[in-house]
């Protein structure tokens, strides 16, 4: 028997149904449960009829469902029947984000990428027009605009606003961070050439700016491959209940300085931001803190909740090698000297930084979580290894993200056999030993068939004697998502059974080994 009304397995059975019925009665019903969300299938002399549950929901249970689906889907819902007509004009959560056309924008020819942009503007615009909610939790623009669109950013922004919206999700992107959509002065109600001492005497501020009050509720600011100056980040981090704050790639940020208490921000995390050269915090409750960029004067005081560091020193691009900077741990160690005692988790990608050997690592006493980015094939990321456990003697979680660029060893003439003897065992039985009596979890993100990567591993376990659990991720850690080439799936291949056939048997039968 075909259920032909039975569209989902959302409908379910309704067994009081059941009972045979005269064919009359069974039509006049069928079109009473159609009006109430009912279809009924089987024959004319009996059957089963459905209930479909999900609509019978209260409007808000269906508008919470609803807030957690993409823009696109939430407003597919409408075809399902009158009773979801209008349900999507309420979503809390106005997420709009165009993978299908995202996934190729970048090799299509600039005037069909140009009637991309203009299509996913003229959704948005749409959308907002018709929207009903009094308020929204989030709302989200995420495709490749940049400041041909600003006009219609502003109004998305405005109506945020009025919204009172929570998180405010910009994330653009334009192929050069000159043309970055700016974020107006104007929506803070601050003039272009307000200064410092305008802005923290209060005037203006968003208090006095009453097309501002939407962002009184704004919890949540991420904003990537926009220009903000650093006025009105400020402004907004004095005014607003912001807690997290990330800013990525904004041309215009050059000095970023927070010094009130009465800041509710928790989380910052600034990255590639070409013309930054300062960032200060005082007097501030800031519990987290992200950075990767160039070296800047990063300037802090009175930071007693920061618990959290990852820090990622990028080389300065220099046309002559002999310009180039050095990069190293002192320099966040020694801008973050008066913090080290108190951290918990600390992030730091050494792949790029020369180690010294007379430099004395602080101790990191209160140190939980260690997470390290470097380039195993060379014998500098041994001897970081070493320093970094010795001197976080209460560590009890380590992951190790190996950076592995075999295609630039392989340009310079370094075949497969060559890469192996970058790390000598010389070299390797030189690295001091340093038994640690509280790592409990090893996590190695990025790991290859190659016996340097593997005498990484074989370092550890050698010193981590209280160790409990050994993860092998042969992911690597920027290769993830649908950009994956068939090489890295062959190399993951490789690297799982390398781990299986070579390291498992090594490790201890105490310690639970786990290669996924």
């Amino acid at each position: 028997m075909k259920n032909r009304g039975c569209r989902t397995s959302q409908f379910l059975p309704n067994k009081k149904h059941e009972k045979r019925s005269k064919p009359k009665k069974k039509e006049n019903l069928g079109k009473k449960q159609k009006d109430k969300g009912e279809f009924s299938s089987g024959d004319r002399n009996g059957g089963v009829s459905y209930v479909d549950r999900i609509s019978e929901l209260p409007d808000g249970i269906l508008v919470s469902i609803l807030s957690c689906l993409l823009f696109k889907e939430a407003a597919a819902t409408s075809v399902l029947s009158r009773r979801w007509r209008d349900l999507w004009t309420s979503t809390m959560n106005l997420n709009f984000e165009d993978e299908k056309n995202s996934r190729d924008f970048m090799e299509v020819k600039p005037n069909i990428q140009h009637r991309k942009r203009r299509s996913f503007v003229s959704l948005v615009d749409r959308a907002l027009q018709q929207h009903t909610g009094p308020l929204i939790e989030r709302f989200r623009a995420c495709f490749f605009l940049d400041r041909r669109f600003a006009r219609s950013i502003d109004g998305w922004i405005e109506f945020a606003m009025k919204k009172r919206v929570q998180i405010l999700e910009l994330e653009f992107s334009a192929a050069n961070v000159k043309d970055n959509y700016t974020f107006s002065h104007e929506l803070l109600g601050l003039e272009t050439g307000s200064t410092r001492k305008d802005l923290h005497s209060g005037i203006p501020s968003l208090r006095s700016s009453g097309c501002s009050i939407g962002f009184k509720s704004l919890k949540f600011l991420n904003l990537r491959h926009v220009n903000v100056a650093g006025e009105v980040l400020e402004c907004l981090l004095m005014n607003c209940p912001v807690e997290r704050v990330s800013v990525v790639a904004a041309k215009n940020l050059v000095d970023l300085r927070v010094v009130s208490p009465s800041i509710a921000w928790k989380y910052l995390a600034i990255e590639n931001c070409p013309d930054l050269k300062t960032i200060e915090i005082c007097n501030a409750d800031i519990v987290s803190f992200t950075y990767i960029g160039v070296a800047i004067n990063l300037l802090l005081s009175n930071v007693p909740l920061l618990a959290e560091v990852s820090i990622t020193e990028l080389e300065i691009e220099s046309n002559n090698f002999f310009d180039s900077i050095t990069i190293s741990v002192e320099l966040p160690f020694t801008q973050l000297s008066c913090y080290l005692s108190q951290l918990k988790y600390l992030t730091m990608d050494i792949s790029e930084a020369v180690y010294n050997q007379d430099y004395v690592f602080p101790i990191l006493a209160n140190l939980k979580y260690l997470e390290l980015i470097c380039e195993p094939h060379y014998a500098s990321a041994l001897r970081y290894l070493t320093s970094f456990m010795k001197a976080s003697p209460y560590l009890q979680r380590l992951v190790l993200k190996m950076n592995i660029i075999t295609s630039w060893l392989e340009e310079m003439g370094i075949g497969k056999t060559g890469m192996e003897e970058i790390v000598t065992t010389e070299q390797m039985e030189a690295v001091a030993k340093c038994p640690h009596h509280e790592l409990k979890v090893i996590e190695i993100v990025g790991y290859r068939a190659r016996r340097f990567a593997a005498k990484h591993v074989i370092l550890l376990l050698k010193n981590a004697v209280a160790l409990e659990k050994l993860v092998i991720d042969p992911v690597r850690h920027r290769s993830r998502g649908p950009s994956m080439v068939k090489e890295d799936i062959d190399e993951e291949m490789k690297a799982r059974n390398h781990a299986m056939k070579h390291l498992k048997k090594i490790v201890p039968s105490t310690v639970n080994f786990v290669c996924l």
